[in-house]
Parts: structure tokens; sequence; C-alpha cells
């Protein structure tokens, strides 16, 4: 009770974060779950961590909806018709939006708006003004920046007149993701380049990478929240994820923790995932009473879930120490063929789980989480700790050796000088570079941009200093990135170009 209490009296919190809350504390009152000891263990050591996705699952964490299907058939729950024009395409899917449910009670993804709006676009002009106003709509009301939109790979006029919105408007939400492929023309991927240096998107997404992993869904994949690949209609039961650093100090050396301890810790994160879905699925009906179920909009057999790691620069650099040798994660060979060995181990492990209810072969997917804002000294995923940056392209090759173990989601952040704006095709060839060399995705914003990518979502640095002010602030995910930006250090990541080198 003390803890609604507190809720209740914050002063900063707004009247929609505090109701979120105060759900999520009543969420958490009650113990439903069938959780071994051994389980439990995990978790009070901070080796196994839920994301905060609460102790009676009743919503999976991401849904994936098919809004090219929701545009085409309108729904008879909603009462609302295919749309004709532009206008009734923007409102039809603001409507939706209201309805679509997550962990963090908002839509993850909002679709693949530029496909989904080009049908209506006619006078470029007074299309403009519609989709801005569209997207400050998203901004206002769907106030989480986990939040996600999809462009290309071709090039669209809605897709232009997008991107040239969120350069005027330079807000934090939605994220957006642009899909390459050789169908992305130079001058769309020069204008996306520039865009992203203004207000940190979109990031850049290798589709043919995604596009292979994700061939056995016909509607194929969409990116969602962060930078996760999940197929269309579908979604996310759960996400958990280990914390490799914490694993490793319980190690003896690396071959104690690769062939002991990690295929432990894995086995028994998988087995608290199962538990989680077998509630969700069988105990809270939740599948049985969706409109987007009935409607076909989304479909429980294209439904998966995630195995998240994080810190595994840090357990390779302590791993390396055990082992007497003296290299690190990002500056070494050996260091990095380590972390490869661990991560080819987890996967070895992650293949070898099978659960029915699972639409990738009954197996998990590997997930490298972006952080919490709690987290300090612990790197996201597979990055190298900011700060310790190598030069940009020793850096993408060591990058890409691990991208191709997690279908749904990987990525690496760069941070160019504001210089780099007025030529942006140097971010553009940086990617094509990048994902020539196997990386997944790409993100960059320019050193001096409001609009800044903390992990894998957007935050504005002056709505973190007004929260250290003690002001409100209309977005949940503002609190994540000031907690970033003190634990993490985000705002101190290597600025690519500022000394004259990449």
């Amino acid at each position: 009770m003390s803890n609604v209490l507190s809720i209740i009296q914050d002063p900063v919190l707004t009247y929609e974060q505090k109701v979120i809350s105060l759900a999520r504390a009543a969420e958490d009152s009650i113990e439903v779950l069938n959780i071994p000891a051994a389980v439990q263990s995990l978790r009070d050591r901070d080796i196994l961590c839920d994301l905060f996705e609460g102790h009676a699952p009743y919503r999976p964490r991401y849904v994936v909806v098919n809004f090219e299907k929701f545009m085409k058939q309108g729904s008879k729950f909603l009462e609302i018709d295919p749309p004709q024009d532009l206008e009734e395409a923007v409102h039809a899917l603001l409507i939706l939006y209201k309805h679509i449910p997550s962990i963090s009670t908002f839509p993850v993804y909002i679709g693949s708006l530029d496909t989904l709006l080009e049908p209506f676009v006619e006078d470029e002009e007074g299309a403009f003004k519609t989709i801005k106003l569209f997207l400050k709509h998203i901004d206002r009301t769907i106030t989480d920046s986990f939040c996600h939109a999809n462009l290309g790979p071709e090039p669209t006029r809605a897709g232009t007149l997008i991107l040239r919105a969120e350069r005027e408007l330079q807000d934090a939400i939605p994220n957006i993701t642009l899909k390459v492929s050789p169908a992305s023309t130079e001058d769309f991927l020069r204008d996306a380049a520039a865009t992203s240096l203004i207000t940190a998107k979109p990031s850049f997404a290798n589709h043919a990478m995604f596009s292979k992993e994700f061939e056995d869904f016909a509607d194929g994949y969409a990116i969602v929240s962060c930078y996760n690949g999940l197929p269309i209609g579908g979604g996310s039961y759960t996400l958990s994820r280990l914390k490799l650093d914490k694993l490793s100090y319980e190690a003896v050396n690396s071959a104690d923790y690769i062939e002991r301890l990690l295929p432990e810790a894995i086995q028994l994160a998988m087995d608290y995932m199962d538990e989680r879905i077998r509630f969700l699925v069988e105990e809270s009906h939740f599948f049985e009473s969706s409109f987007l179920v009935r409607e076909g909009l989304i479909d429980p057999a294209r439904f998966t879930a995630m195995l998240g790691e994080v810190g595994l620069a840090e357990a390779v650099n302590h791993l390396m120490k055990l082992d007497g040798r003296s290299g690190r994660f990002g500056h070494s060979q050996e260091a990095d063929d380590l972390g490869v060995r661990i991560i080819e181990g987890m996967q070895a492990v992650v293949n070898g789980h099978f659960n029915p209810h699972l639409a990738t072969g009954g197996h998990y997917l590997l997930h490298a989480q972006v952080g919490i804002d709690s987290d300090a000294g612990t790197s996201p995923g597979c990055r190298i700790p900011i700060g310790d940056e190598p030069p940009i392209h020793e850096h993408l090759l060591q990058a890409a050796r691990y991208h191709k173990y997690f279908p749904s989601g990987i990525g690496d952040i760069f941070s160019f000088d504001e210089t780099v704006k007025s030529n942006p095709q140097v971010v553009v060839d940086i990617v094509k570079g990048a994902f020539d060399a196997g990386m997944r995705y790409f993100s960059s914003y320019a050193s001096d941009a409001d609009v800044i990518r903390i992990t894998g979502y957007l935050v504005k640095r002056s709505e973190i200093e007004k929260l250290r002010r003690g002001e409100a602030v209309l977005q949940d995910t503002v609190a994540l990135g000031k907690g970033a930006v003190d634990n993490q250090h985000v705002l101190e990541r290597r600025v690519r170009m500022r000394d004259g080198l990449l």
C-alpha cells in the first residue's frame, strides 16, 4: 500500500503516468506464476531480469498488428470502414492505436506509415499538412518512446513527406526505422540520413537479412519497440534478459562460464519464460477476448518470444582477466573471439529448447537488449562500452561479427559531429558498408541534436533537463533517458569526425 500512496503523492508524475503506475502496482500485488527456487535465485542475484513485465501476464509484451489488413477491411468492433482518403486513413489509424495493448500500454508498432498512406497522397502540400499533424498527434498522445514506425525500402511520396515532417517537428515519438535494400534510392537514403542527423531517426535496417530470417511468415516482419524484428500479425509474448557480466563474476574461468554457468542460466531463464507464456496463453484469455484476433489483425500462431542479454563486453573483459589474458572487448581479436563463443553457446542452448507456443520453430529468438535506466557498468547487448569505442571502420567490423545471431534485434549507435549535416552522404556510405560487412541495424544522430538516441529509444535533451528541474514531462520514457544519461553515460559516446577522423 505504501507504494500505491507514493505513486498518488508523486508531484512529478502526470495523471496518465499515475494511472499506468497504479495498474502495475495492482498487477504486482498478486503472485500467480510457479517460479522454482533456482529461477528465483537467479533473479535475486540480479542475473535474470524480466524487465518489469509484472507478476501476472495478461497481455503480450509486444503486439505487431497487421495494419495493411486493417486498411483493407476496416474494423467491425471499432465500426471503422476502410478509409477512402488521407483524412480517413490517419483517423482510422489513430483510433486503432488506442486499442493496441503492450507492456507499456501503448502500441510498440504503428505500421509502415509510408506504404499505408501512399495510396491516399494526391496534393502533396495538403498531404504534408495532414501527415505532420498526424505525427504530432502521435507524439502528444502515445507518450512512450517505444512506439515505432517503419519506412521503405522503396521511396514513396508519403515517405519523403514523413521525413520532411520529422525534420520540422523534431519530436521523440515515434521511433522510425528505414528498411534498406537495393530498391532504396540514393536520394531517399540521403534524405533519411539527413533526417537522422537532426532528429535521431530513422535508423537503418538490413532488409535482406531480416527478410530471410522471417521468410516463413507470409506478411513479413516489422521493426518494433527499440529495434526488435518480429512477425507482422503476431508479436512477442515476453522478453527476459540475462546479465552476462553479473554471471561472469561467479565463474572460475571462461571454460567454467561457457560450459557450466551459462547453459544453466539460459535454461532457467527459458523455464521462467515458458511459465509466463503458459499463464498468458492458457489462463489470461487474452487471445480469446481480443477483437484483434477475431478480426485477423493478429494471430496467436505468429507470436514468439525473446531471450535477451546485456553486458557481453564486461563479461568478456572479466573472463579474460580470470584466464590471465590482457585483451579487452572491441580491441582484441582474442577477446572478440571469446565474445563470439559466448553468443554461440547461448544460441546452441536456445535452439535446443522447444516451446509449442513459439511461432519461430518452437524456439526463442536471441535479442541484444538495449539496457534499462538503472544499469550501471553494464553495456547494452553486444556493444563496446561507451567511451572505449575504436575508429568507426574497426567498430563496424567488430559489431558485424555478432549481428547475425540476433534475428529479434541488435544495433549499434554512432554520434556524428554536427558538420556531417552538410554531407549526409557520409552516413549513407557508412550504412551501406556496414550492411555489406554483415551488420543488421545502424543508428545515428548529430552531437548537437536535441532528440538523441538513448539506447534503442529516443528522448529530448531538453525534456531531460526539465525533469532534472523537478518539472512534469509528457513522456514517461524521459525518466528512463535521464537514468541512462546518469548511469550509462550515453552522452559521452565517441563523436565521429570531430577530430577529423571517423
